[in-house]
Formats: structure tokens, sequence, C-alpha cells
């Protein structure tokens, strides 16, 4: 029988709940859940009764118990510490994005992790889907020619609630941009590779919450190619198709339901042939392009199982603490760029 890594769980209620418990850890061949703890004890009875877990009274009651790795799935602002007190009781981490609130503070829990000797990793699970796998292998195959153009969109309807800490900068870190934003600039890059600078728009277009509703960035990438972000809260969810659009000199992938929770989408690739010439009418044609519809991969099985194998094989995770420090450093650029109207360098 293969070794499962035996997890907890920081903040069960919300996606872990919904997502990561029963559709991750309790799905991955090499991963089972032991403990479980949230701020609302009455939630974390209700996880742990259904999942069959144990219930922790607290973090520290958590770190005690007989777990190798916790998935820290609580709202923004308490991930810096949740993160540095689960190193320090030698327990790997797999962290929500985004990891900490500043690029500083994510330094400080790759360094402390590094230091206690475990493993650190953020929650990107869309890098996981089966379609964008695929595409990035036509991409590394040169199939769309010398990369020119990205867009990627993630939209829903969240009006103001009560309490609710996407919702407020301090708890958040921001609004639709960081939460949001931040899977699909972290796909691009994984596609495009890295964003060399940005300029940035946020705004609070129909929600008067302290974090943005509506953000578009603008992408500079060091291979010369461009991209945008288009990311809101104050649309209503059928309405965004969260589309992926991906272009080079010889052709393009387009997709439509790829980027969110979901474990698969439509997506189709437009190739061209070597040696087509300048055609003066730029005709089109209505050609159905070629189908990526890969046997889909649940994404959040597929981000615990890579994760516990990190464990079990001691390598670094494929999506490691670094990706989430990257992800902060592209952030913390957008929200300067919009906040002073200029173009800014990712630092």
């Amino acid at each position: 029988m293969s070794r499962k890594i035996k997890w907890g769980v920081i903040g069960s209620g919300g996606i872990a709940k919904r997502r990561t418990i029963p559709e991750g850890i309790l799905k991955a061949d090499n991963a089972e859940l032991t403990t479980v703890f949230d701020i609302d004890a009455q939630v974390n009875a209700e996880v742990a009764k259904n999942f069959d877990a144990k219930q922790a009274a607290s973090i520290s009651d958590l770190q005690e118990a007989d777990i190798e790795a916790v998935y820290i799935a609580t709202p923004a602002h308490l991930h810096g510490d949740q993160v540095r007190a689960c190193a320090k009781a030698g327990k790997h981490v797999l962290c929500e994005k985004p990891l900490g609130m500043t690029v500083v503070e994510a330094q400080e829990m790759i360094e402390v992790c590094e230091q206690m000797g475990v493993k650190l990793g953020c929650a990107f699970m869309m890098r996981f889907v089966a379609q964008h796998t695929e595409a990035l292998e036509l991409i590394r195959d040169g199939k769309l020619g010398r990369l020119t153009y990205a867009r990627a969109q993630l939209s829903c309807w969240y009006p103001p609630l009560e309490g609710a800490w996407r919702q407020d900068p301090a708890t958040g870190g921001g609004g639709t941009l960081i939460d949001m934003g931040g899977h699909c600039i972290d796909l691009l890059e994984m596609f495009f590779g890295k964003v060399a600078k940005v300029n940035c728009f946020i705004n609070n277009t129909i929600h008067d919450y302290k974090s943005e509703d509506s953000a578009v960035a603008m992408l500079f990438f060091e291979n010369g190619a461009i991209g945008t972000v288009d990311t809101f809260f104050c649309i209503p969810d059928n309405s965004s198709k969260n589309v992926l659009e991906l272009y080079g000199s010889r052709g393009s992938i387009l997709a439509k339901g790829t980027i969110g929770q979901a474990p698969a989408g439509e997506m189709v690739a437009f190739l061209e042939q070597d040696g087509n010439g300048y055609d003066a009418q730029q005709a089109r044609t209505e050609a159905q392009g070629i189908v990526i519809a890969p046997e889909p991969v649940n994404t959040y099985q597929a981000e615990i199982e890579e994760f516990s194998r990190a464990i079990i094989d001691d390598r670094e995770p494929l999506i490691s603490g670094e990706l989430g420090l990257r992800s902060q450093k592209v952030l913390t650029a957008c929200y300067e760029s919009a906040r002073s109207g200029k173009v800014i360098e990712v630092g």
C-alpha cells in the first residue's frame, strides 16, 4: 500500500468544506484527512462529522495532532501568522492564495519554511486543469509561433455582505484583482513567462465596499508579448464566460470556462500552416479548429496529490511558495500602477 500523508485543515468552512476536502483530500490516493479547525466551532463540528475527522479546539491543538501537512484556507490576512506557526511546528503547508498580504510577508513565510525544513505550496489549482496543461504543451512545442497576446477573464456577482473579508483590503489585501485576478495573472505567466511591467485600473463601479469590484490590468511580458486580465465582482455570473485567449504568430487557443473551479470548459486551437503569406483581403474561414478536450482532471484532487507527492519524494512542490511570492510581486505592481496612474516595473 502506498504511503498516505496525514492532513489537517485550518479554516474548514468555505472553500475547504465545499471543494478541497471532499474533492481533494478525501479523493487523493496519497492523502488522508485527520484533523480540522475553524474559528466557527459549529461549522468545524459539522465538517468533522461529515468527513469523519477530529475536531481541533485551536490552531495549537491542530499542530499537536498526528498530521504531516496543513491546508490553510482562512482569510488572507491570517495566512502569514498561520503559515509561520505551522512551519515552526514542523508541518508542511499548502496555503491558499494570496501567500500573505505583501511581498515582504510572503518572503518571510518562505524563509521560515526553509529554516524549519518544511515544504510550502500555494494553491493555484487552475494550473492543473487538463486543458491548460495541453495548451501549455502546444505553446512549448512552438505551435503558436512567437507569442503575441493573451487574455484571461474571471468575474462573478459578489454583492455587499456583512463580514465578507474579500470586501475589505484590511482582511483580503484588496478585492477582485488580488482574489480572482491573482489566478488569471498566474495562469498567463505559466503560458507566456514572466511579466516585466504592468498598467492597471481598479474601480468600485457598482458596489460600494472598501475593496475594488472592478479591475483591468495590462501586462507586458519579458518576451515582448502583451496581455490583459479583466476581473469583476459586479458582473452577473452567467454573463461572464471566464474567457482565456492565447495568440501567437501561427495561431491561437481560445477557451471558455476553463478558468474557475470546474474541472473543464471549452477549448479550441486554430493553428496555421507554415508559409502563409500576406492576405490583403484578410479573409476569415469558418474552420472549426482543433477541439482540445482531454479527460478532465479535478484540480483540487490534483493539487493535494502533487503536494503530498512532493513530501513523499522530498522535493520542491510544483506550485511552490516562490510562485506565491511571484504573484505578490506582480499584484503589488498592479496596485501601485492603479494608485499612481503610471506603468510600473515588476520587482
